[in-house]
């Protein structure tokens, strides 16, 4: 709310409390430094608000995760702060050395397809892939999941 009882936008953060209702999936983003943008009231007062630089959003379902932890990258990608991650930077060495694991030896990793279809061999390359990009292109960004 602002300073005159007006409500402003303002984009917020998944938290680590969503999840925990039953969800079946990992997001992770890649977010900039705050930005502080002013910005006017119905009532014609300025303001300034908040945001960020979303670089980077990504989700998965949890169904990969038996894979993700064959590949040695469960903890990087699923609880990036276990391991001391905490910018984009540090997930850069994991990743590489997950992707080179799964295109190693496909068939390693394809036994742990999901028997539904909701979590296959090829989806994780490719989040996995476009992951370290968004990465590369965002190192100073900080990383955050929703799990």
């Amino acid at each position: 709310v602002s300073p005159c009882g007006h409500r402003q936008s303002r984009i917020q953060i998944h938290t680590a409390t969503v999840g925990k209702g039953g969800e079946m999936s990992l997001d992770v983003y890649l977010i900039g430094k705050p930005i502080l943008e002013k910005c006017t009231c119905e009532c014609g007062h300025e303001h300034s608000k908040e945001t960020h630089d979303y670089g980077y959003s990504a989700n998965i379902t949890h169904n990969l995760n038996k894979m993700a932890e064959e590949a040695g990258i469960y903890k990087a990608l699923w609880r990036p702060e276990e391991v001391g991650i905490s910018k984009a930077v540090q997930l850069i060495p994991f990743l590489k050395g997950g992707l080179a694991l799964l295109h190693s030896d496909p068939a390693r990793f394809e036994k742990f397809n999901a028997t539904n279809g909701w979590g296959l061999y090829e989806n994780f390359v490719q989040f996995v892939e476009r992951y370290l990009e968004a990465c590369e292109k965002y190192p100073d960004y900080d990383v955050r999941v929703s799990r």
